[in-house]
């Protein structure tokens, strides 16, 4: 039997653009029950082809019970009954061999490098929508059924830090000469591309300061202060603010803020009696509590998950990230004096609950961010009899 084993090198999380490198190995064993019985004519092992490319598979809340999804007709591979989805992105097959023969015990190795387009949608699954990528490698014994393997990554958007027309017009207006004289001994100038460009602009994003802040006000007066470093964020990041209860004329109790996205869906088909044609829904993703009752400042610190998906925006679904917050106030007082020698907690005490949400972004972070934070990469094997 052939054992057929791949294993993604360069990890298994990629921006949009980026190229991803597979080491694929074919090797002939034998198994111990048939070692001794072994004659000259097994010897050899051959394959007739391999191939591989990658698919990126879509489906909605709809067609999640639907079992035989649809592909594009110029792909050279079926999809199975176990995906789930429709074909919406795929690269064109690479031939790995035609042809090959493998002696008893020893391995052929190949590699598949392919580069995702900087436009492709990224790794999500949301309520509604989910998007999907797997390296599907093929191949065929003579005399035998196409066997497959596929190996799943996840892809990190990059589109939204910037149009990505705007990044073809700025690589094409840079150039290597510049109006001072020329050092011999510096080094060659790198050329940009859209994806260091966007790179970069990433970097200044998420890097930049700007606080800002906001007045916590009900019915019944002043709340606090609420003061956010910055809005812009890379996975893995701290959202980090400060509340001021100083300034406020109503007794806040506690605090909760939750990192919640917005999952968008695009109708392209919208009813003339709904002029709304997008639809959204929303969970917590990460959640900070605090019991405030006389406190006069708090500090919020609120991590960022690495798995979740930074927003994007595409043609069948949007996905934005807000910060939600929830306070409780009451206008009794429920604190004593310095002279109140015998005070009582009271029993029953009215509350008011003031809901408030802040929009933030959040955008992608280099792929080894998350690559050392992860489980390893292991390879995947198939057994070709």
């Amino acid at each position: 039997m052939i054992e057929l084993s791949a294993k993604l090198t360069t990890g298994t999380v990629y921006l949009a653009g980026e190229a991803l490198e597979c080491c694929i190995s074919f090797c002939y064993t034998t198994q111990p029950e048939h070692r001794n019985s072994q004659s000259h004519c097994d010897a050899l092992e051959n394959l007739a082809w391999a191939s591989a490319q990658i698919h990126c598979f879509h489906s909605t809340s709809k067609n999640t019970g639907d079992k035989t999804p649809t592909i594009g007709k110029t792909t050279s591979l079926e999809v199975t009954s176990s995906d789930i989805g429709d074909v919406i992105f795929y690269t064109k097959p690479k031939i790995l061999f035609c042809d090959l023969t493998i002696p008893l015990g020893e391995t052929k190795t190949f590699w598949y490098r392919e580069s995702l387009p900087i436009e492709a949608p990224p790794s999500y699954r949301g309520t509604s929508v989910k998007y999907s990528y797997k390296i599907t490698i093929a191949t065929q014994k003579v005399g035998s059924h196409i066997k497959m393997v596929r190996i799943p990554f996840r892809v990190l958007p990059i589109s939204p830090i910037m149009n990505m027309q705007d990044l073809a017009v700025l690589c094409g207006n840079e150039t290597t000469e510049e109006l001072q004289p020329t050092n011999p001994f510096s080094e060659e100038r790198k050329v940009e591309t859209p994806l260091t460009m966007a790179l970069q602009v990433l970097q200044n994003l998420t890097a930049r300061r700007s606080p800002n802040s906001y007045m916590i006000t009900n019915t019944r007066g002043k709340v606090g202060r609420f003061c956010l470093f910055k809005s812009a964020y890379k996975l893995g990041e701290d959202i980090v603010g400060t509340f001021d209860f100083s300034v406020g004329t109503v007794t806040c109790m506690q605090v909760s803020v939750s990192l919640q996205p917005e999952e968008v869906v695009k109708s392209k088909t919208p009813s003339k009696y709904n002029n709304k044609d997008t639809s959204s829904r929303s969970m917590t993703v990460a959640r900070y509590h605090e019991v405030t009752l006389g406190l006069t400042q708090s500090q919020l610190i609120l991590p960022i998950p690495l798995h979740i998906t930074p927003a994007f925006d595409v043609d069948d679904v949007s996905l934005s990230w807000r910060l939600h917050f929830e306070f409780v106030t009451t206008n009794e007082k429920l604190l004593p004096n310095p002279e109140d020698k015998d005070w009582n907690a009271p029993l029953n005490v009215p509350i008011e609950t003031m809901v408030w949400n802040l929009p933030v972004k959040i955008y992608s972070t280099l792929p080894k961010e998350i690559t050392q934070h992860s489980v390893g990469n292991d390879a995947y094997t198939l057994i070709i009899k």
